[in-house]
């Protein structure tokens, strides 16, 4: 390991950056320098740009991907080599083009589960989806985080470092027991093979490709589009948009507010002007006089 990516892991450490971004921060910068086959210590401002333009134009990445490489040489350069230079002018931020994230259907989320094979993947997008996890969070979950007195999961360490209580609902509690009766997880709730460590991510998101194929959904399913669909479907049965953003551990209400765009209970409660007409529907027919 050189010198320098060991500074900027104990940089990363004592900021305490979650081990995620610390890979991710490390990878981005690896990339950076083997495009140039020099350390990154020994290049500046015209490479960083020219480096920006590559990613852009070259690579076509989206400016989700390009933000998280222009966040890892910000933090290269602005703090552990300590360069004077204004970030936002070195390093702006593209605009990120606004989506809608993909929801599926109560009868959708059926057919994707019952097209996951293995029981294990199936129980972690169950999970995902019950409670609105993220599945870094799902995947860390222990015995211990099941309060069945109350009814709730205990999510340890989600994004941003922070913990949560999520509800916990009785099929879920059922499903987990079943789990637990056959697997006889003792630390970790969704072990891998080793059972000392956690399934990985990759694994689960793999499955969940494979079940896409094997469900013939036409929409792109991930863990995260089960999350989605838990906070629609909560908005779309009452839920307040209060209570949804602290199941979903957001910060702002303005991140929660933004299923309102998707909800039908929202979009589709006014009724189009179309039904409003004495006679809506197809043309009639033309008469002789107007042919």
């Amino acid at each position: 390991m050189t010198p320098l990516r060991q500074r900027m892991l104990e940089d990363m450490r004592l900021r305490n950056l979650s081990a995620h971004t610390q890979a991710t921060y490390i990878d981005q910068v690896a990339r950076f320098a083997r495009h140039f086959g020099q350390s990154p210590d020994r290049l500046g401002p015209e490479q960083i740009r020219a480096y920006q333009l590559y990613l852009t134009d070259e690579r076509r990445l989206a400016p989700r991907s390009i933000i998280v490489a222009i966040g890892a040489l910000r933090f290269l350069y602005h703090v552990t080599l300590g360069r004077a230079w204004d970030p936002a002018q070195v390093l702006p931020i593209p605009k990120r083009t606004k989506t809608l994230p993909i929801v599926l259907s109560p009868e959708e989320v059926v057919r994707f589960l019952d097209a996951v094979h293995l029981p294990n993947h199936r129980m972690i997008l169950t999970a995902c989806y019950a409670a609105g996890l993220r599945v870094t969070e799902a995947l860390r979950l222990t015995v211990s985080a099941i309060d069945s007195h109350r009814m709730v999961l205990r999510v340890e360490q989600g994004k941003g470092k922070k913990d949560r209580y999520v509800m916990l609902s009785p099929k879920l509690l059922e499903l987990l027991r079943e789990w637990w009766c056959q697997r006889r997880p003792r630390h970790w709730l969704f072990p891998s093979q080793r059972r000392d460590v956690p399934m990985t991510r990759e694994a689960v998101e793999r499955a969940c490709r494979r079940a896409q194929h094997r469900s013939q959904l036409r929409k792109r399913v991930t863990p995260h589009s089960l999350r989605h669909s838990f906070a629609v479907h909560l908005l779309e049965a009452g839920t307040d948009v209060r209570t949804i953003q602290l199941l979903l551990g957001h910060d702002s209400l303005t991140t929660t507010q933004r299923y309102l765009q998707i909800s039908t209970r929202s979009v589709c409660a006014t009724r189009s002007p179309l039904d409003l007409l004495p006679c809506p529907g197809h043309p009639a027919a033309a008469t002789p006089s107007d042919r």
